[in-house]
């Protein structure tokens, strides 16, 4: 399976990279494939059923807004989030919707929106179904899609691994292991983010590539700029305040503990992440209820070393996208699957050998700390309180960032050689997710989300 850095990354919207980026993308490409099959003017009514964790997570993952949305043709990537509730409202008060923006259908979100929280398609938790039939109720076209984390998604005919962009272009360094990955450094005497870029010129200019993860940079730092300045109350009901406004303000001031760097640490990733439970635009990394901790080390390395550069940002970042390959390629990204190590637990080793990386460490190092990082993430469940993207999951960010950094220090303290390899702990991650309790994985029918609420 190939894969890109830009897969592993994207821009889009919160709160959650599989409830609401792939159901958006999905929504959109069943109403391409009606334009392309040249049915849609002839439809007239549109249903959808949500299956397994988006029916019993959907609404605090907005999985509702997003499928509403992506019918009507918005992009991740490009959809204003200042304007998705102007939009809703005007589906919702006329009962409409215009597919692709174009072809309008009656739609009643009561009837055509549908929650199966008992029921789970055979493919994946995370299921979907599209129905478009014409005004007397002839079937059109039905068609299954599953969002598989990360923002991935395939149809429910294809194999998981035809989804990368990438899967047809022939890479000069394929590696589907860690093990791999570190015989091709040593055999051709390069660093991994070196190997990962030649791969990336398989598909575009060099110069592309690099304005690409500068692009993903910036919006990292946007996205982190507004969690900084944006006060309130987060939407959906738990009533909890972003904190990120006023830690920055205290840290401006002068107001810190021994740790500072720590702080700052902690109120970037909050930032992000409160950013992302107001469904605001961030970078997906490798999701959005992980979406904190690669930023929040990034700052950390461009605000804290005294050799901090433009090419250490695409060092991380290119390593880091290498890491989540292997995640993605032998386990998962899907916190209905694996938990939130599969979401925290990657970032966090994403994060440690990224920071490696841009200090300039070996490749050994640099899988020794992503090795870590998950290592001390396997278990970690995915219980969010009321199905938001909330609690425990801002503070979590903060948690596995500085967990990341710690990781990144004790590899660059030794010398690469350790007894657990990636491979194993990749291994691992997957057996403990497959094994983990369906409540603990993104369901919200345990875990915090049963006793916050009893409490």
């Amino acid at each position: 399976m190939g894969l890109s850095t830009f897969d592993i990354f994207k821009i889009g919207i919160g709160p959650s990279s599989s409830h609401t980026i792939g159901p958006m993308n999905a929504a959109r490409q069943f109403a391409l494939d009606l334009e392309k099959r040249a049915l849609l003017d002839m439809t007239a009514q549109v249903s959808v059923q949500l299956f397994g964790s988006l029916a019993l997570t959907g609404k605090g993952h907005c999985t509702d807004r997003a499928v509403l949305l992506g019918l009507e043709g918005a992009v991740p990537a490009e959809i204003d989030p200042d304007q998705i509730d102007q939009q809703l409202q005007r589906i919702r008060d006329e009962r409409k919707l215009l597919l692709l923006g174009r072809h309008q259908v009656a739609f009643d979100e009561s009837a055509g929106l549908t929650f199966h929280r008992d029921r789970v398609l055979p493919g994946h938790t995370n299921g979907m179904r599209f129905r478009a039939a014409t005004e007397s109720g002839d079937l059109l076209l039905e068609e299954d899609f599953y969002s598989v984390g990360g923002g991935f998604v395939i149809r429910g005919d294809e194999n998981p691994d035809s989804q990368a962009s990438a899967a047809d272009v022939t890479m000069p360094y394929p590696f589907d292991s860690g093990a791999e990955l570190l015989e091709l450094c040593r055999k051709h005497g390069k660093s991994i983010h070196e190997l990962v870029l030649e791969n990336e010129k398989s598909q575009r200019e060099e110069q592309d590539v690099h304005a690409g993860i500068i692009k993903l940079w910036d919006a990292m730092r946007s996205c982190v700029q507004r969690g900084l300045h944006n006060e309130g109350i987060l939407p959906g009901g738990l009533e909890v305040k972003r904190r990120a406004p006023r830690l920055y303000r205290e840290l401006e001031a002068g107001k810190s503990g021994h740790l500072l760097a720590l702080d700052w640490v902690n109120v970037f990733a909050l930032a992000v992440n409160e950013e992302n439970a107001a469904g605001g635009r961030v970078v997906t990394a490798p999701t959005n209820g992980a979406a904190g901790i690669i930023p929040a080390v990034l700052h950390y390395y461009d605000q804290f070393d005294d050799h901090a550069e433009e090419a250490g940002i695409v060092r991380f970042l290119l390593t880091a996208a290498a890491i989540g390959m292997l995640y993605k390629k032998n386990a998962s990204l899907s916190g209905a699957e694996m938990g939130c190590q599969g979401e925290v637990g990657v970032a966090c080793s994403m994060a440690a050998a990224g920071l490696v990386a841009a200090l300039e460490g070996s490749p050994e190092q640099v899988e020794d700390a992503a090795e870590i990082g998950m290592e001390h993430n396997l278990g970690l469940t995915c219980d969010p309180v009321g199905g938001l993207v909330q609690i425990p999951c801002i503070e979590r960010n903060a948690m596995g960032a500085v967990k990341a950094i710690n990781a990144a220090q004790l590899a660059l303290r030794g010398d690469g050689s350790h007894k657990v390899t990636l491979d194993q702990v990749i291994a691992t991650m997957r057996q403990t997710g497959l094994d983990m309790q369906t409540k603990y994985k993104e369901t919200s029918l345990g875990g915090l989300a049963v006793n916050v609420i009893e409490c």
